[in-house]
């Protein structure tokens, strides 16, 4: 609570959980906040060495009111997040040996109303498949691209969920620039949190899973193999290859014993 906090004065702070979320009551001054993740060995395990770089995310609530939140790098500040934010996320990425801060600074109101700054954030080492992340300040190179093959054995080893099943709808969002794309799930390989659930006594699982709108996505027929990341409790795509085109590719893989994992393939 800001109502703890002398005027001026700066509050420090180490955020060193994967993910969690800051609620800030009557911000006064400014609170800085440490970004020194505890990393997940999953990238090293999986790669053979330590993350290139460290990605977070940020997520304001949807009453983020009287304060403003900057990434501070290397003593350079650049705001994310002004005060009343659209509830989308953000997204940055730096290296590990680069000094990075969140400075969340209170804006000055004549009246002392409630006000709270609450946001959700989320630190990662390098999403181990292209990130098809809600930001404008990750690089969109190449987002919308189909995955090549390597990029999809390491997406089915490696992804937060594996869903074999087929397109029942695609919508937009337009001002979130997301398209929700709903899926009916014919196999789940692998999913962390119950993202797909059946639906009716004796329905197939279903389940929406988003990607960036500037993608086209366009629903059509047959079985795919959708793979991708939970993001801010949401599924989000990464590889999604028809299914047979997967089967070609993973059979080959094992053919020459490059597949980087064992998966089951019928």
């Amino acid at each position: 609570s800001g109502l703890s906090q002398e005027a001026g004065s700066v509050e420090q702070l180490s955020l060193h959980c994967a993910e969690g979320s800051l609620e800030w009551l009557y911000p006064t001054g400014a609170l800085r906040l440490r970004l020194a993740p505890r990393l997940p060995p999953t990238t090293a395990a999986v790669k053979g060495g330590s993350p290139r770089h460290v990605t977070a995310c940020v997520k304001p609530t949807g009453t983020f009111r009287g304060a403003q939140l900057y990434l501070e790098r290397e003593g350079v500040l650049e705001l994310l997040l002004p005060e009343a934010p659209r509830p989308r996320a953000r997204c940055f990425s730096w290296l590990p040996q680069e000094k990075v801060a969140l400075f969340l600074q209170a804006t000055p109101h004549p009246d002392i109303s409630r006000r709270i700054a609450a946001f959700r954030y989320e630190l990662r080492g390098d999403w181990l498949a292209r990130p098809a992340l809600p930001a404008a300040s990750l690089s969109t190179e190449g987002a919308c691209r189909p995955c090549n093959d390597t990029e999809i054995l390491m997406a089915i080893c490696t992804s937060d969920f594996v869903i074999r099943g087929s397109i029942r709808s695609v919508s937009n969002d337009a001002e979130l620039q997301e398209s929700i794309i709903g899926v009916s799930a014919a196999r789940i390989h692998r999913q962390k949190f119950p993202l797909f659930q059946a639906s009716g006594r004796l329905g197939r699982p279903v389940g929406s899973i988003r990607t960036p709108l500037r993608c086209g996505v366009k629903p059509g027929p047959g079985t795919f193999l959708f793979t991708g990341w939970l993001h801010f409790g949401e599924a989000w795509l990464s590889c999604a290859p028809r299914y047979r085109d997967f089967q070609r590719i993973y059979e080959g893989a094992q053919r020459t014993r490059q597949n980087p994992c064992e998966f089951p393939v019928d």
